[in-house]
């Protein structure tokens, strides 16, 4: 048995739902705002630990993260630091990604539940990478990512009072966000609701906001 679920098609829309169940649960519990979001107490909410250190590349390359199922772990690689501000949210928020959508949470409990009774198996840690065979679960994560620290509803409120095909508008939302620029206008492109032409930057207003 393993805990890591083998690569899948996921529609969107499901992606996103998983997303706005993890803020649903946050926001039953959190009196004030959560923006911009803490992709760190989203883990913790989770029961994640947070840890960060140096994973060296393998023979399939570089390693930005990995996961750590049965002891419910997500480990940084400390050689992504340092980096622009809002990239570490976005990071933590892949990570998250990962644990709800490409762990397999019974397997983990049950697994759990075997070390407490005295029988050890070793449990493969998920390891977060950019490789042709994980494209899709990459793409899955991140996609995961955006929508918790971009959720649609969070966006609508914004737009009404931000002009989405200004520049400095969208750099005052991935403040309020707490994400970076890019995140920003990729999830916003995503929706439909800007386009930028590749190697552009006039920025085009895209189908209609819903209100």
């Amino acid at each position: 048995m393993k805990v890591i679920k083998p690569p899948r098609f996921i529609p969107k829309e499901k992606i996103e739902e998983r997303a706005m169940d993890v803020i649903k649960r946050l926001e039953e519990k959190r009196t004030r705002s959560l923006w911009p979001i803490d992709a760190g107490y989203i883990a913790e909410s989770l029961g994640l630990d947070m840890d960060c250190g140096n994973i060296p590349p393998d023979e399939q390359g570089a390693i930005a993260a990995m996961i750590l199922p049965t002891e419910k772990k997500i480990v940084m690689n400390e050689n992504n630091r340092n980096l622009p501000q809002g990239f570490e949210e976005s990071s933590i928020a892949h990570e998250i990604g990962h644990w709800e959508l490409h762990i397999d949470h019974d397997a983990v409990f049950q697994f759990v539940e075997r070390r407490n009774r005295g029988i050890e198996a070793p449990v493969e840690p998920f390891l977060c990478r950019s490789s042709n065979t994980q494209q899709m679960m990459e793409w899955q994560a991140q996609y995961f990512a955006g929508c918790l620290l971009m959720p649609r509803s969070k966006l609508e409120q914004l737009q009404r009072r931000h002009n989405l095909t200004n520049w400095r508008h969208l750099y005052a939302m991935k403040e309020e966000l707490g994400v970076t620029i890019s995140n920003l206008t990729n999830r916003l492109q995503d929706l439909g609701w800007i386009y930028i032409p590749k190697g552009s930057k006039q920025i085009y207003r895209g189908k209609t906001v819903s209100k």
